[in-house]
């Protein structure tokens, strides 16, 4: 899946964009998890795939998936 990374998860990355192999959106984050800080902010970012949110991590993924990364943002 294309992983395409916003604000302070594109920062902790050192990317914008990934590409990554995952069956699912828990394997995914999984392998996020061990990519430069990402590790501290996953636990309360929110996902969507192809522009939805999933009901949960064991949405199945496809290679041509895309996977926002949207971390908690300030403001209102």
């Amino acid at each position: 899946a294309e992983v395409n990374l916003y604000a302070a998860a594109k920062a902790a990355a050192g990317s914008a964009s990934l590409s990554i192999e995952a069956t699912d959106l828990a394997a995914l984050i999984t392998q996020l998890n061990s990519i430069g800080d990402l590790a501290k902010l996953l636990p309360t970012c929110s996902y969507l795939i192809n522009g939805i949110a999933p009901a949960d991590q064991n949405q199945a993924l496809e290679k041509s998936d895309v996977v926002d990364v949207l971390p908690q943002f300030a403001g209102g």
